[in-house]
């Protein structure tokens, strides 16, 4: 396939390029600094952009079969990052036409499961009160996927770590998995890959942990 991969500097966006490159698909890396970038590839392109104009955007998605997004703030003073750039990267895909988009969200967006273990029952609505500006952007963000016209998917891990690949977790259809508290960045970037030409995933919200 042809990709193009926005929040490629960071942990699942990283993850996302390198193990798409190494199945063999054509890859486009929207960075803002590509020196952050350690992938090198004949079939990686390389695109420095910022996420505030759908314009300059355009040329990096057009033509793709799939946009795969890792954006999200890296801190919580910068809440709000994943709603705006999300805004942009969508004005430029329903600009050219490119329908299938898959975003990073986060586990204490979704429902807690109603047989949900008693420590996480107890530690989720703390972490959720710390994080409270990151996860309402990230709220915000999914209702901007959902009003747009692309075939979506947003991919909610809980607790991200980096745990090297192992391709072995659960997934839910619109749930959170029960005593999920953890999943590897490489293994987030995995599922991702396999649900870029997955129909079941399509304008779905899916949970996935160990």
């Amino acid at each position: 396939m042809k990709l193009t991969v926005f929040g490629a500097t960071g942990g699942v966006g990283h993850e996302i390029v390198r193990q798409a490159l190494a199945s063999g698909h054509q890859v486009t890396a929207v960075v803002r600094d590509p020196a952050r970038l350690t992938v090198d590839n004949p079939a990686l392109q390389v695109v420095t952009a910022g996420l505030n104009d759908p314009e300059a955007l355009r040329p990096a998605v057009a033509g793709r079969d799939a946009v795969l997004s890792g954006v999200g703030a890296r801190a919580i003073k910068h809440a709000g990052v994943a709603t705006t750039c999300t805004r942009t990267i969508l004005r430029a895909l329903e600009a050219e036409g490119v329908r299938r988009f898959l975003a990073v969200s986060a586990a204490p967006i979704g429902p807690v499961p109603p047989d949900e273990t008693l420590l996480l029952r107890a530690v989720t609505p703390l972490i959720s009160r710390v994080y409270r500006n990151v996860y309402a952007d990230l709220t915000a963000m999914e209702d901007e996927i959902r009003r747009s016209t692309t075939e979506w998917t947003v991919v909610r891990p809980p607790k991200l770590t980096n745990k090297p690949l192992t391709g072995r977790y659960r997934t839910a259809l619109g749930a959170n998995l029960r005593g999920g508290n953890a999943i590897g960045r490489a293994d987030v970037a995995h599922a991702m890959l396999h649900m870029t030409d997955d129909a079941s995933t399509l304008k779905q919200a899916v949970g996935v942990a160990y």
